[in-house]
């Protein structure tokens, strides 16, 4: 039996590793996505419906610009049996065209279907994407693929890290409990 850890789980792998053939254990075929991206450095569909439609736009397409993907939930996974889940993500990752490292963070809200525990809705809030020089690629990908994956402490997140000027928007918002968790505008 599927649950919410393993739907959300199937999700990151499909999504990471540019594998769409995973969303099937991750979504129901009429699955809704919503997007809230409040930063200009990164773009994606304000709404998606059905997970053929998902697949191609957080898995496919999503690939075909990054590479290097590191994706991050910031809580402990959900109970099996969980209608809701939220919580905030962290993703490190490279731009395929430019080489650039890319590190941001934001917020998870997803709805499972009662029965298959597969997600029904997710709606996905980007706070913060930072882009970093192509010469700090190496750095923030030792970093990443040294965390705890796909279920992390976000103080953990933070230890290490590379760079932390540069991203001390990311890391505020990953590690402060009063950093808004704000749903859908």
């Amino acid at each position: 039996m599927n649950t919410a850890r393993l739907s959300i789980q199937h999700y990151i792998s499909a999504k990471d590793g540019n594998r769409p053939h995973l969303l099937g254990q991750a979504f129901t075929s009429v699955a809704i996505l919503d997007m809230v991206v409040r930063t200009g450095s990164i773009a994606f569909p304000d709404h998606v419906e059905g997970r053929a439609a998902i697949g191609d736009v957080l898995v496919s397409r999503f690939g075909q610009a990054f590479e290097n993907v590191y994706t991050f939930c910031l809580a402990p996974p959900p109970l099996a049996d969980a209608d809701t889940f939220q919580c905030k993500w962290l993703v490190a990752m490279s731009d395929k065209n430019s080489g650039e490292a890319r590190v941001g963070c934001g917020l998870y809200d997803w709805s499972f279907d009662p029965q298959s525990r597969l997600a029904e809705r997710l709606t996905i809030t980007i706070e913060h994407m930072k882009t970093l020089p192509a010469a700090d690629l190496p750095r923030v990908m030792a970093w990443a693929s040294r965390l705890d994956y796909p279920w992390c402490r976000p103080e953990a997140a933070v230890d290490n890290a590379p760079d932390p000027a540069a991203l001390e928007e990311v890391f505020e918002y990953v590690i402060n409990p009063l950093a808004p968790v704000r749903g859908p505008v």
